[in-house]
């Protein structure tokens, strides 16, 4: 198995911590919290490994929601599936 690089690490660490952040939110929420998050990670799992410049964009942009989701009087997120 391939060694992970730094960016690499960083992004699974903020996947796992938007996991844990679900499993804190009402079990009807909990689901599409996480089917969000998986769908977002593959979304952006095509990006070019040395784009470092949008992989970067996407990690502050990540940070800052996986902030407003541990806040408590949040519940979920809404957003509109793709067809």
């Amino acid at each position: 198995m391939a060694r992970l690089s730094g960016m690499q690490k960083q992004v699974l660490s903020l996947y796992r911590s938007y996991l844990r952040a679900a499993r804190s939110k009402p079990a009807e929420s909990r689901k599409d919290i996480e089917l969000f998050v998986g769908a977002e990670f593959r979304k952006n799992a095509r990006l070019d490994k040395k784009d470092f410049q949008s992989i970067e964009f996407l990690m502050r942009r990540g940070h800052k929601q996986l902030e407003m989701l541990k806040d408590r009087d949040v519940s979920g997120f809404s957003y509109m599936a793709p067809k």
